[in-house]
């Protein structure tokens, strides 16, 4: 075909979303790392996903379409790579401004822009990542694209030239080379304009809510018949009262779900829950839920009926992520400052609420948040200057992006902290009698007072700049480099306290996480103690989950 209408751009895009959600598992595990919270795969599908639930709701020009899906990208992004991901689709959609079709020339012009957009909108750019695979693809696409080419054969050429930029990652980006891998972002992209290749030759790509890979569906969906797709549960529930409803705890909730269903996504916001999930027995599911809470929001879609119903090329209403329809939140704003922190749990919570942060945004290591969900604390903090803290390194452009949103209707800052520690050491060095812009320097300086550390667990063995790990030793991570790998994750504190504790040190926080109890870390207490006389011990209960540690040194 020589040109596509919006129909059959929408196709396009929603077959490359679908492909990149069945192979994200693969793209997970590429982390360079061997911890247990490899996310680029999922962040970029869950991206990708939110632009195609908007398109599928629409009918529009091939502008349109391509706005609405990069708005839809916009607001879902999660993680570096979701962030640019969006970037990429919104240079895509700016390219094609008033366009009711498109042809090869003006596609190879909108993946172009895309690149460029996607390297304004990163600060430092690093080669070797998924900014090399766009623009070493699309400058090949527009030097070859010639006037009358078919869509199929563009894409063709595009396809196949991010697969070649993707194997020169490792070249460009030592630690892939030492790792033997390729760059996972890069992979993610591969995966999308694949999907979108195929379905211009009539393969148009299935989401396969039904896929059994061990590392993302539980016991139950392992179990259920391949062509069973079951029904998609997702619901809104006030929890309480306590007079008549059980106490709620999140572990053992989440818990059930997942050994009762799949893909499941469980998001508690004070005293809401919010929860995602496929299953085969949605009453069972209700049932369950309904002892903690009322129902404020209930959806089920049988998913089944509508995989059967695409086959035989039936048109079928596209699932849609439940939301709240409420009204648009008062912006007039009532306080002067406001503070949000990103936290993964109620321990980490507790900890910023003793330093002032009252609100919050879920998430963290191994679920970074959307753009959308700092929009959404933004707006309900209800005040004149916000600071948010990301407190991981893959959140800071997602939170930038929320700025930016906002950036009409609030004033606010991203402190650049990458690290729990540092989250809590900038919420201290507030002080709501000074400017906002003096609020901002002295939080953001005050990330170099303070020194990082985890402990978590590794996933495989490997050799990282000559550090050798074996599968399920605790590894010691110092500022992002792993520095030793040991059987015991209590020595793996001790030995990681020898890079990060020096004779300037004078205070030692200690996170303890879901695996540690304080039982437990008193001898080791007393050894740090021994080893360290000068320096003062803060023990907080983290409850983390995937680090047993997460140590800061001031």
């Amino acid at each position: 075909m020589k040109t596509i209408d919006g129909n059959e751009l929408k196709k396009l895009l929603i077959s490359a979303s679908n492909n990149l959600y069945n192979h994200y598992p693969e793209v997970d595990a590429l982390n360079v790392f061997p911890v247990p919270d490899g996310d680029t795969g999922i962040n970029m599908s869950l991206t990708c996903t939110s632009g195609a639930n908007e398109i599928a709701k629409i009918n529009s020009n091939c502008h349109g379409v391509a706005r609405t899906f990069s708005r839809g990208l916009l607001m879902g992004a999660r993680g570096n790579s979701g962030v640019i991901t969006s970037q990429i689709f919104r240079g895509f959609a700016q390219a094609m401004e008033n366009a009711d079709e498109v042809d090869a020339v003006l596609l190879a012009e909108a993946f172009y822009n895309g690149s460029k957009v996607a390297y304004q909108a990163v600060m430092r750019p690093v080669e070797g990542t998924i900014l090399t695979v766009i623009r070493e693809s699309s400058a090949a696409l527009k030097n070859q694209v010639e006037e009358g080419m078919p869509i199929e054969k563009a894409l063709s050429i595009l396809l196949d030239e991010a697969n070649k930029s993707l194997q020169r990652t490792p070249e460009l980006l030592p630690i892939l080379k030492e790792v033997g891998v390729v760059d996972s972002g890069g992979t993610g992209l591969v995966k999308i304009i694949e999907g979108m290749y195929l379905a211009s030759i009539g393969q148009f790509i299935e989401r396969n809510e039904s896929k059994k890979e061990e590392n993302v569906m539980s016991a139950a969906a392992m179990a259920m018949d391949e062509e069973e797709f079951g029904y998609c549960t997702e619901f809104i529930m006030s929890l309480g009262p306590d007079s008549v409803k059980k106490p709620f705890s999140q572990k053992p909730f989440s818990k059930w779900l997942s050994d009762h269903g799949n893909s499941l996504v469980v998001v508690v916001d004070e005293d809401i829950v919010k929860v995602h999930v496929h299953t085969m027995t949605p009453g069972e599911i209700l049932n369950y839920a309904q002892q903690y809470g009322e129902f404020l929001k209930l959806k089920i879609e049988n998913m089944t009926e509508q995989h059967h119903a695409l086959e035989n090329g039936a048109d079928v209403e596209q699932h849609t992520d439940l939301v709240e329809e409420e009204a648009e939140d008062d912006l007039e704003p009532t306080e002067e400052y406001a503070i949000i922190a990103v936290s993964s749990g109620d321990g980490i919570s507790d900890c910023f609420k003793e330093v002032g942060v009252e609100h919050f945004v879920t998430g963290g290591q191994t679920m970074n948040p959307s753009s959308e969900d700092f929009v959404a604390a933004i707006k309900k903090t209800h005040a004149k200057n916000v600071f948010i803290l990301p407190n991981n390194s893959n959140i800071l452009m997602a939170a930038s992006q929320a700025c930016d949103i906002m950036s009409d209707k609030v004033t606010s800052f991203v402190i650049p902290s990458k690290t729990i520690p540092q989250g809590v050491v900038a919420a201290l060095s507030f002080d709501p009698t000074n400017t906002p812009r003096e609020n901002f320097r002295n939080m953001k300086g005050s990330l170099k007072n303070v020194k990082s550390g985890e402990v978590t667990f590794s996933i495989r063995d490997c050799e990282i700049k000559g550090v050798k790990i074996a599968k399920d030793d605790f590894i010691g991570i110092y500022e992002k480099e792993i520095v030793c790998g040991v059987k015991d994750k209590f020595e793996c504190l001790i030995e990681l306290l020898k890079y990060m504790v020096d004779e300037d040190s004078s205070l030692l926080t200690l996170f303890i996480g879901q695996d540690v109890t304080r039982e437990q870390l008193f001898p080791v207490k007393k050894q740090i103690e021994e080893l360290y006389p000068d320096l003062n011990i803060d023990i907080k209960d983290g409850n983390q989950p995937v680090y047993s540690f997460l140590v800061g040194v001031e």
